[in-house]
């Protein structure tokens, strides 16, 4: 295989577009001077409008899962009844890092590869009147679901006072966000997902609702304390050393984003969605979710005749592709197709060639073509129907 050459179509991190890696190549400049500042002033008005929110984004070095911390330390005091929805890995993660801050905890378990159900929440809430906050995840990576959160804002509205808490993490970018119109509450993404940026950046924003909790908070905090990057993103500063090569990129993809336009981005992780799983019909890979809850930004398939984690083994030796397996209970028993950020139609119709030939060398004998044409089809249809 050509040496340096890689595939990577996992659902994060993902590919970085050229002109991104370029600009991260800039000099660096000190992190209170004046340059740093006019960099994160013209961040911030585009970093709103892909949240979908007129409040201040706080930009913090460090993964999502720092986001998801900030998230759960700001907002709910130690002993308080939390709920958090459970559809996968990520959904856990929540539950676990609330459980660390010593809230008390009620889960809403569904099973991994099913999407969470507005009026069963909006049942749970009725009764129980003391949950202080709600924690879901708008896409579960883990296994491919796209979770209706507009509708979920809506219930909970209804029936309780509680903060809406969202993990936007591997989705924000590549799907309609709006988080002021949809009544969430706080809001967090990453940077190595459909915003086309290495890891190293987590983005958090808050409405006045979780201002209010988050001043009233006595929870303990300090680097993850949200109040001081409100102060200090009022200065057009960060309360600690920015991660400067991460914000000229960051400025970048945005850029990138803005000049396709929202509602083409939107529809092209669509069409790369659509095709992924024509593709996998046609090739006989049972998909786990179904149609009305998967996710555009990564499809989870789950072979009942052949180890996904082989496939991967093969496709990896053979084309340097790089697809994602199972998490927890999942693992060994998935694979997952990345189709996020920086990949287009051409990129997947690449993907599913080189798995077609890696089926054909764990011995499925599929005609060769047979998932490429299937995707090719939906593309033909999407451009057709423009």
């Amino acid at each position: 295989m050509l040496q340096d050459y890689q595939l990577l179509r996992i659902p994060g991190p993902t590919p970085i577009p050229p002109s991104v890696q370029q600009v991260m190549l800039a000099p660096m400049i000190g992190h209170r001077d004046q340059e740093t500042k006019a960099l994160l002033n013209r961040i911030q008005p585009k970093l709103k409008n892909i949240f979908g929110t007129l409040q201040d984004i706080a930009v913090i070095a460090g993964s999502g899962t720092a986001g998801l911390e900030s998230a759960v330390v700001n907002t709910v005091n130690p002993g308080e009844d939390v709920l958090v929805l459970v559809t996968g890995s990520f959904g856990d993660r929540f539950a676990r890092i609330c459980k660390t801050y010593q809230l008390t905890v009620h889960r809403f378990d569904y099973d991994w590869g099913t999407a969470l159900e507005p009026e069963q929440i909006k049942a749970y809430l009725s009764q129980n009147p003391s949950i202080k906050a709600i924690f879901a995840t708008y896409c579960e990576t883990s296994t491919g679901v796209l979770n209706p959160i507009r509708e979920l804002a809506q219930v909970v509205k209804q029936v309780s006072d509680a903060l809406f808490i969202v993990d936007g993490v591997s989705c924000v970018g590549a799907v309609e966000t709006r988080m002021d119109d949809w009544g969430i509450d706080v809001l967090v993404t990453g940077s190595q997902k459909a915003l086309m940026l290495p890891p190293g950046l987590t983005f958090v924003a808050a409405n006045k609702r979780a201002w209010k909790k988050i001043e009233e908070s006595k929870q303990a905090r300090f680097f993850l304390d949200l109040r001081k990057y409100r102060d200090s993103s009022q200065q057009d500063s960060t309360p600690f050393t920015p991660a400067l090569s991460l914000l000229y990129g960051l400025e970048q993809s945005l850029t990138l984003i803005e000049s396709e336009g929202f509602p083409a981005v939107f529809q092209r992780h669509q069409v790369m969605k659509n095709m992924t799983r024509a593709s996998m019909r046609a090739l006989g890979i049972p998909l786990l979710t179904n149609d009305l809850v998967a996710s555009p930004t990564v499809t989870a398939l789950k072979p009942y005749d052949f180890q996904p984690d082989l496939l991967r083994k093969i496709v990896k030796k053979d084309f340097g592709l790089v697809l994602a397996g199972g998490q927890n209970q999942l693992k060994g028993k998935i694979f997952r197709i990345g189709h996020m950020g920086y990949c287009s139609p051409a990129d997947v119709i690449q993907v599913i060639s080189c798995i077609e030939i890696g089926m054909y060398k764990l011995g499925k004998k599929t005609s060769l073509g047979i998932g490429t044409k299937a995707a090719q089809d939906v593309y033909l249809n999407h451009i057709e129907g423009d």
